[in-house]
């Protein structure tokens, strides 16, 4: 009979074991897309978002004017005509510098590497502030290449949550 028990015992720790590794996990939300001029200050920040967004040096212009200058379209791009973005991420540190720089949407090899080279010369940014204290903040950045139309400074979440 103790055995009997302990067999039962045995299958609904199993069975619980299993549905709790088939329970999904909430999927991540997707970053606040920051457009050149509707970028404010939030009325009631969360107590993990920044009240003011991190800011390339020049704002959305001073972005555009450096990629002009710095992004060479790799020729092996233009040969296959290719255009569109490739998505990076990064954090702007509290310091304002970049760090942990990452490819989310790649749209070709040699793309890809043109936008991380650029990334790494990219001047330091303003950093993000909340109550009035720099903070870091993870940005999501498409990296225009060819015919692709806009730019988007897109903000993730904060660094420390």
């Amino acid at each position: 009979m103790k055995h009997a028990f302990f067999i039962f015992g045995l299958v609904v720790l199993a069975a619980g074991a299993a549905q709790a590794q088939q329970t999904p996990t909430p999927a991540p939300k997707q970053p606040i897309e920051l457009q050149p001029g509707r970028m404010q200050a939030q009325a009631r920040p969360a107590a993990n978002r920044p009240d003011a967004p991190p800011q390339f040096p020049g704002g959305a212009q001073g972005l555009s004017t450096f990629f002009q200058q710095n992004l060479k379209y790799p020729e092996a791009a233009s040969v296959k005509q290719i255009s569109g973005n490739v998505v990076m991420t990064f954090t702007v540190e509290a310091d304002g510098h970049l760090t942990n720089p990452s490819v989310v949407q790649p749209l070709s090899p040699e793309c890809d590497t043109e936008a991380l080279r650029v990334l790494g010369q990219m001047p330091a940014w303003k950093p993000a502030t909340r109550k009035g204290q720099p903070v870091a903040t993870q940005v999501r950045l498409p990296i225009p290449f060819g015919n692709s139309e806009g730019l988007k400074v897109e903000q993730g979440k904060n660094k420390f949550e």
